[in-house]
């Protein structure tokens, strides 16, 4: 027989009206392998969405699923391990690792040996629960595994493990200082105050018009390199003067031409859907995984050297011979393998500029649509000028003759390759906590690349198939001075910012550089080098002290959402202003692993209902989370008066909106004031 555990999930989502959710639940049952050993089973059912991690999770990972069996006196003899069944492996971007994790459903199992006759098996479960916004702090559950049925009544649950009651009020004191009857909203209220989650979570996924521009650009980069730009006018006049006095022969076929340059690229995205459909986190793993990264950087090294001209990049030439071969077709077949023929014998140059911005824009959101849609916005920008200068042929006059100036562009792509290669490097090192590739050496690199580039442009600096300047161009001195403007903004990157004593963050770096907490120089504590408190009691017993109100800020070290709002919406000046003069900051991390003091380890009621036992500061964070302010979602900010008994304004969750954020900021200030007024 089974019992069916409601687990007490922890809150999903955040709004106006915070509620807890329960998006799992643990089912268990026994099965008899022989007169005294048992297989006790237990099933997780996860709500879509949702997903639960694994037993066995890396250090500084997540918090794994553990079990913990009660051997009632040495009645039981628990045999081996607790096995699971099969869970889904990616290389997590959050927990920069690789995790395993159960969606929908998870079966766990262990064996038992009973050396006395009983009737149950009393055991508990602790687990977290994600979805692709939050992760949700730890939570335990008692389990119950019946051996007799007949000591399970009609509702699943043991006769005798019913919840002890305990005294949350003197609990809550002990604890916090304080109880929930002493918290109240406050009478004074904002004009302008937000009224629910101020924004809607934006989806992390990028657009895939914005992955079609990118791959857009990418193609008319392509067009301008010694591959591909010399066979433009080359191929138009091929279809024209074939085709004679009919004009709209030649027109058709060059519109074709252009049509199966854009299938080819199209064509090449087909194996990741068939991939994406066998493995969702396929492309996540690829640009997420350590080793993909660092093999990555090798490429881009080597594709930044060809492009210097010291080697040539070919595929196979039997590739390039068969093709032509298939040109003697005629009609649309020989047509589509004169197309397929350009992208063989051009991919010297195309290769790397499309890898470059495929890999640098590809996540897991868009799967293998975002492959799809790059490869559409390359095909579109390298087939559309065999199209258009086909239907106008005197359009060709104003094209530039080919020269020195092609290989000067690919060289310049060479370095921009050269800088890129050293961004998969960063992820790797950042995932890898290698400590290694840290602000100052990346910007160091970065510096050093682009003034190589800077005086490349200025002919300082010549490679194996340049031209000889006799004198500079208009557009080599233009493109110099703007490269050495830009590396002198690198530069800036070094400066310090004296409130926050951090290097500067550079917004045109934003994704590529690693971020300025990760320093040799200035690591950061607390988030841009705020003041705060990691402690309920000390912060309050402070902001009474100085007069000042308090921001509770629930977070968690693995929240991804959590460091979103500190690295782009706290250090915008107008917040920063607020959090570092007007405000104390308390951050309560749910998840610290860190072992109460046993006088704290105490029984709680849940709010909707069984016990917990508080084992470490991140339960009793969370604990007070649900208490006082019912959910338990990561990140959520609640603003108090200096003595924390009362709440300023209506709380609220991830807000990237820096507009609303300040709002909300300002109208916690301006209620305190009234308070204080009165």
């Amino acid at each position: 027989m089974k019992n069916v555990i409601v687990v007490l999930a922890l809150c999903m989502g955040l709004s106006a009206f915070s509620q807890i959710f329960e998006p799992v639940t643990w089912e268990t049952s026994v099965e008899k392998i022989s007169a005294s050993e048992y297989n006790l089973i237990t099933k997780a059912t996860i709500e879509a969405g949702w997903h639960l991690y694994s037993q066995n999770v890396p250090q500084d990972g997540p918090i794994p699923t553990t079990f913990t069996f009660d051997t009632a006196d040495g009645a039981i003899e628990i045999l081996g391990r607790t096995t699971e069944g099969k869970g889904y492996t990616v290389q997590d971007p959050v927990f920069e690792m690789e995790i395993t994790y159960f969606e929908n459903q998870g079966t766990f199992k262990q064996k038992i040996n009973l050396t006395k006759s009983i009737n149950k098996v009393l055991a508990a479960v602790e687990f977290m629960v994600c979805d692709d916004k939050r992760c949700l702090p730890p939570t335990e559950v008692d389990l119950v595994f019946n051996i007799n049925p007949s000591e399970v009544d009609n509702t699943g649950t043991s006769k005798d493990n019913k919840n002890t009651i305990v005294d949350n009020t003197a609990v809550n004191n002990m604890l916090y200082g304080t109880s929930t009857r002493d918290l109240k909203k406050s009478d004074i209220t904002c004009k302008n105050e937000i009224t629910s989650n101020a924004s809607e979570v934006q989806s992390g996924g990028k657009s895939l018009w914005r992955i079609f521009g990118l791959g857009f650009l990418g193609g008319l980069l392509a067009l301008l390199t010694p591959c591909v730009f010399p066979m433009i006018p080359l191929t138009v006049s091929f279809f024209t003067k074939k085709s004679g006095h009919n004009r709209g022969s030649g027109v058709s076929k060059a519109l074709f031409y252009g049509f199966f340059i854009f299938a080819v690229y199209i064509i090449l995205s087909i194996p990741f859907h068939l991939l994406d459909s066998v493995n969702p986190d396929i492309l996540n793993e690829i640009s997420t995984n350590i080793w993909l990264n660092v093999i990555f950087f090798a490429i881009f090294l080597f594709f930044a050297f060809s492009f210097f001209g010291y080697y040539e990049l070919t595929l196979p030439s039997s590739w390039t011979t068969k093709t032509t071969q298939g040109e003697n077709a005629g009609g649309l077949l020989g047509v589509f393998f004169m197309a397929l023929t350009l992208a063989i014998v051009s991919f010297s140059c195309t290769g790397p500029i499309l890898g470059s911005l495929l890999a640098g824009s590809l996540t897991a959101d868009g799967g293998a649509w975002q492959l799809t849609a790059g490869m559409a916005g390359f095909g579109v920008s390298l087939g559309l000028p065999f199209a258009l200068f086909a239907m106008f042929p005197n359009m060709m006059n104003a094209l530039p003759k080919s020269g020195g100036w092609l290989n000067t562009t690919k060289v310049i792509l060479g370095f921009l390759e050269l800088a890129l290669a050293f961004k998969f490097l960063s992820n790797a090192d950042l995932v890898a906590h290698w400590n290694i590739l840290k602000i100052e050496p990346f910007l160091i690199i970065w510096i050093i690349v682009f003034t190589g580039l800077a005086l490349y442009l200025f002919g300082k600096i010549k490679f194996p198939h340049d031209s000889p300047i006799k004198k500079l161009s208009f557009s080599r001195i233009a493109g110099g001075i703007l490269v050495a403007v830009f590396t002198i903004y690198l530069i800036s990157g070094f400066k310090i910012n004296k409130e926050t004593q951090t290097f500067t963050p550079l917004t045109l770096l934003s994704g590529l550089a690693p971020p300025v907490g990760y320093s040799f120089i200035y690591p950061n504590d607390c988030p841009n080098n705020l003041e705060c408190f990691k402690d309920l009691k000390t912060g309050i017993a402070y902001a009474k002290k100085i007069n000042k109100p308090i921001m509770l800020d629930f977070t968690g070290y693995a929240c991804v959402n959590c460091r979103k709002m500190e690295e782009h919406v706290w250090p915008i000046q107008k917040i920063d202003d607020y959090l570092r003069n007007d405000y104390v900051l308390i951050s309560l991390y749910v998840d610290d692993k860190k072992e109460l003091p046993e006088g704290e380890q105490v029984l709680v009621n849940r709010i909707n209902g069984g016990t917990r036992k508080l084992k470490t500061y991140g339960h009793k964070w969370a604990n007070f989370q649900t208490q006082f302010f019912q959910t338990n979602a990561q990140p959520y900010y609640v603003l108090l008066s200096s003595d924390g008994t009362q709440i300023l304004s209506t709380p609220v969750g991830y807000t990237p909106d820096k507009d609303d954020y300040a709002q909300f900021l300002e109208c916690g200030l301006e209620v305190f004031n009234g308070l204080q007024n009165n």
